[in-house]
């Protein structure tokens, strides 16, 4: 076995303090949603609102690239609310027809058979009362 390295357990202790040292906080660098945007331009693209936030996204990640970490999180907001707004639209609008649609139906089919008595209803006699 080969010990020619000093092995870190083996390793003399340094004989000076060691000063705390100050903490940081970073901020983590802010999300760009893109794969949300990608998702919601190519299956949900409701008035556009998926390309929109396409376009802020890639926007936001440019700028998180170049190291402008502040309009990196102003792009990134806005591609989460055309986000929001993309995927809302695209989930209640087809409810709300779709309920639409259930209720006229509903509303057709009691208007036809209240109706019912109004068609069968004869105006002239019938040939066989005449006799």
């Amino acid at each position: 076995m080969d010990t020619s390295y000093p092995r870190e357990d083996y390793l003399p202790a340094p004989a000076h303090k060691r000063e705390p040292s100050r903490t940081v906080l970073v901020s983590p660098p802010p999300r760009d949603h893109l794969i949300w945007s990608i998702f919601n331009t190519i299956y949900m693209n409701f008035c556009c609102l998926g390309f929109v936030a396409l376009a802020f996204s890639v926007k936001a990640r440019d700028r998180k690239v170049a190291g402008d970490v502040e309009a990196a999180r102003r792009f990134s907001s806005k591609a989460k609310c055309y986000n929001a707004l993309a995927t809302a639209g695209s989930v209640v609008l087809p409810l709300l027809l779709a309920a639409l649609v259930i209720t006229g139906v509903i509303h057709l089919s009691k208007l036809a058979q209240e109706s019912v008595g109004f068609f069968t209803y004869q105006f002239s006699p019938s040939d066989d009362e005449d006799k």
